[in-house]
């Protein structure tokens, strides 16, 4: 029954979701993962568990008209899939960026659902963003296009009913802006939004988090291999918020990162990269990382983005963006000697890609596993702004430390469980399936 489930439901989504090539890839990845699942819970088939959860439950598209510094009007359009609310509100980041429509929001959703249910916290599915890109812009052109965006989204969240974050293009600054246009037009001051800034209801090591919660599970998977990070070379791909502190945890268990990039080129520094220059370049300066070379003589400067995964590493750390390591990249690490991927950005591999890594013993932590500290601070800066409290710095990290041991644990045990050992892709697919499936089935038809 196996792959003729398989190939009925994506016939399906294929047909109801034309063009979304990416929303299909995540789809498929899943649906092969828990195919066998189902097989063993027929009252999942008869309930058509998995069908109705690649059926969002709602999804909003608006226009997003605003003036420039020059007074010119534009039209953006945005969006928010509101995926599965069976474990708890809607949760997910907005992205602002040029290649966003409703394939790519509906991808990143429907891998949050099971994403969500990995960190053992009480999250739903859902995803947003506009097409908008804020590179370039003022910050006086980036708060009236957040307040235009915020005045249709705020319709349609809530700390109990969807509490979105950031993504790509929508740090710090632009929550902000989110956030105060939601706290004008609905007169309340409560978290419905994470990331928020430390001194109105953020959580500390929120900025950290995704990626400290990856090298956290990076960790889990080296020491299956008796390995430990000293002395390994590392490749992050990214220089955004990810990437900067997936940088800092690994050298501080010491690791030696030798690469880092940007939408147009990395740099390559043999004594190891300085990530308090790259954060300076970053997010103070806003500006890009060739200008690393300026500061290191030791570092070199590539233009485009591909070639980092030819830099010989022994772990490599896809930070950026989707489907940017290919079977060709894949193969080039397996050559170089890369024993570990551990995934920092949403489906940064494609399907042949991590054919390659699974197929050559390499240590592959998927996604919706490796990166999903990011969403787990979040739910701990919801518990807080619940509570009206402010946990330590140590107190938060320990809590983030916990929860992504415990999200590598259940994908090992859910892969052995299904005769796929070692193999965390399966793994984790199934221990979130199994969780907001069991939660479909006690609510009803709904």
């Amino acid at each position: 029954m196996s792959k003729a489930f398989v190939e009925q439901v994506m016939e399906t989504v294929v047909a109801r979701n034309p063009g979304e090539t990416e929303f299909h890839q995540a789809a498929r990845e899943v649906a092969e993962s828990v195919a066998a699942v189902i097989d063993k819970n027929p009252q999942f088939a008869k309930m058509k568990v998995f069908e109705r959860l690649v059926e969002p439950e709602r999804q909003i598209i608006f226009r997003v008209p605003w003036t420039d510094d020059k007074g010119e009007v534009h039209v953006n359009r945005g969006f928010r899939v509101q995926f599965s609310t069976a474990i708890g509100p809607y949760k997910g980041g907005l992205r602002f960026h040029p290649s966003v429509y409703l394939g790519i929001i509906k991808f990143l959703g429907f891998e949050q659902i099971f994403k969500n249910a990995l960190t053992t916290t009480p999250i739903g599915g859902g995803k947003g963003g506009s097409d908008f890109d804020p590179k370039g812009k003022s910050d006086n052109e980036v708060m009236h296009f957040c307040q235009a965006f915020m005045s249709e989204l705020f319709r349609h969240i809530g700390p109990d009913t969807d509490v979105p974050a950031g993504d790509i293009g929508v740090g710090g600054r632009e929550v902000g802006f989110l956030f105060g246009q939601y706290k004008k037009l609905t007169n309340t001051y409560t978290g419905v939004l994470t990331g928020k800034g430390l001194d109105w209801g953020g959580s500390l090591v929120r900025t950290e988090a995704t990626g400290y919660g990856l090298i956290y599970f990076v960790t889990r998977m080296l020491e299956a291999r008796n390995k430990s990070w000293k002395g390994l070379d590392v490749v992050v791909s990214g220089s955004g918020n990810v990437a900067i502190y997936a940088v800092q945890k690994a050298q501080q268990l010491g690791a030696r990162v030798v690469a880092m990039s940007d939408s147009n080129g990395y740099i390559v520094d043999s004594k190891g990269i300085n990530v308090e220059t790259v954060k300076r370049i970053k997010e103070v300066e806003r500006g890009r990382i060739k200008e690393y070379v300026q500061a290191h003589a030791s570092a070199k400067y590539v233009e485009g983005c591909d070639g980092i995964w030819t830099v010989p590493c022994q772990v490599a750390l896809p930070s950026a963006t989707q489907n940017e390591i290919d079977e060709t990249g894949a193969k080039t690490l397996v050559k170089n000697g890369c024993i570990a991927v551990g995934e920092g950005a949403n489906m940064p591999s494609t399907p042949e890609a991590i054919k390659v890594f699974l197929d050559s013993g390499v240590s592959f932590g998927p996604a919706k596993a490796a990166n999903a500290g990011g969403v787990a601070t979040s739910a701990l800066e919801m518990c807080q702004n619940s509570m009206r409290l402010n946990w330590t710095f140590e107190e938060v990290d320990a809590r983030l430390k916990t929860i992504m041991n415990s999200i590598y644990e259940q994908c090992t045990k859910a892969a052995d469980a299904y005769g796929q050992k070692g193999n965390l892709v399966a793994g984790a697919n199934i221990a979130g399936f199994l969780k907001v499936a069991r939660a479909m089935m006690a609510q009803g038809l709904v």
